[in-house]
Order: structure tokens, then sequence, then C-alpha cells
């Protein structure tokens, strides 16, 4: 049997009231011995405190999500900060830039991803999942502010190019594999054979962005196995590699150890 782990899903989510027990079931069918949850504003937090509660193949990570930044972005974020104080919480996500729908609170967002960040080192080098939608350079900005060479961290639901990849490789980051692997014409499948396995995790962002044959319904943990076999058959390796290897590389990031 072998062994994955979804470091991207939301199955806290409304869409998964009714068969959460299902859910969680066929993801331990398919391998999954560990989902990782990151958050996404003060909304979600209950849910996901609720859902981690009931297994502990649950991992929460807290953080406020570049779309739910508003002009209260200040009294969210601390708000959002207590959590650390009375949770296990093994990262800082759903962190990050998004400017595809708007550019309203382009500022706040800024200010909001540069925050969390801070969280990040004072919470000892504490791993961050990165949101970016058209905003890979202000997001490279951000992350050089500082002048902190190296993160612990996935770069979320990648569909940047080479160069890009090779530069969130170089920080520190994993590169996280989702469906979109499976659509037509992908082009995340030349860094997936370009890239060593060593580089990558893997990730469903449940209930969103199904794999092939589910491209359109609602996404599950459990098809992050999906996921793995694309990855096995684009690289020519068996899906037992791949699960080992990306299953470690997730595993360095829920470690508070090292």
């Amino acid at each position: 049997m072998i062994s994955l782990i979804d470091t991207h899903s939301h199955i806290y989510d409304e869409a998964f009231d009714n068969d959460i027990v299902q859910v969680i079931d066929r993801a331990k069918e398919a391998g999954l011995t560990k989902i990782i949850l990151p958050n996404v504003d003060l909304l979600s937090v209950d849910r996901l405190f609720a859902l981690a509660e009931k297994d502990k193949m649950f991992y929460p990570l807290m953080g406020l999500h570049p779309t739910s930044v508003t002009k209260n972005v200040e009294q969210d974020l601390k708000k959002i900060k207590t959590f650390f104080d009375n949770y296990n919480i093994y990262g800082i996500g759903e962190i990050g830039l998004d400017f595809y729908w708007d550019r309203e609170f382009e500022q706040e967002q800024i200010y909001a991803f540069e925050e969390q960040l801070k969280w990040s080192e004072e919470q000892n080098n504490m791993p961050i999942v990165i949101h970016c939608r058209k905003a890979f350079d202000t997001i490279l900005a951000s992350l050089k502010k500082n002048n902190r060479k190296q993160y612990k961290g996935i770069f979320h639901c990648f569909s940047g190019d080479k160069r890009q990849a090779q530069t969130l490789i170089d920080m520190g980051f994993y590169l996280g594999i989702g469906g979109v692997l499976t659509f037509k014409n992908a082009h995340v499948a030349d860094i997936v054979k370009d890239f060593d396995l060593n580089n990558f995790v893997l990730e469903t962002d449940s209930p969103y962005l199904a794999p092939v044959p589910f491209r359109g319904k609602r996404n599950e943990s459990s098809y992050v196995r999906i996921v793995a076999e694309k990855i096995a058959e684009i690289k020519n390796i068996p899906l037992e590699k791949v699960a080992e290897i990306t299953t470690i590389n997730a595993e360095k990031l829920l470690s508070k150890t090292n």
C-alpha cells in the first residue's frame, strides 16, 4: 500500500457537509495518510478546526487568504494570529497575492502577505503555503524584501515557467502539483518532466480543480492519487517512487524539529 499526502485541501468546506465521513474513508482507501488543511479567513476557522479534531490525519494551517483581504486587514490579522497560541498549527497558509479578479485591495494584500511572512520567522521558520495569481514578481519582491535567503514551504498550485520554478526551488520552496497537471496541454507537465521529483509535493485544492476525469466536478483528497499517477506517467517511473519521494518532502514540512 502506497502512502500519499495531500498538502492542500479545503475539505472542511460546506461542499462536503453531506458526506465528509465517506470522503475521509475514500482518502484513506486511496493511500492518504495525512491531509494538510490551509485556512481561508475568520469565517473558515471554526470549520477547519472542527474537521481537524475528527481524525489525526489532518494537519491544520492558519492564515488569511489574499482574496479575503479587505480594508479591515489589520484587525483580521490580529484575530487570526491569536489561534497560534491556542491550537497545534503546522504552518502559515494559505497566504499570498491574487491580482486575477481585481486589485481593489492590492496594497492591503501586500501588507497581509508580508506580515504573515514575519509570523513564519517568529514561529521558528514555520512553513508557509503561498497562493499566487498574476502576482509572481510582486510576491518575489516581498520574499526578498527582508533579505531572507531561505524559506520553508510550498508554492501552491504552481503554474509558472522554468525560470520561476528554479527561483522558488533555490529559495527553499516545494512546488505544489495538483489536478491541473492532468488537463490537456497543461504546461506544468513540462515542469514536472524537467525538474527533479525532490522538488514537488502533491495537492488537490479540494473542492476546486479536480483532475481529469473529474474535471468540473467537486474535487476531493482521494484524487491526489490521480495526480501521483500522472507524474509517474510523465516521468516514466513507478507510482511507488512518486509516492515515496513526495511523501518524504511533505513530511519535512510537517516536522517541527527541522
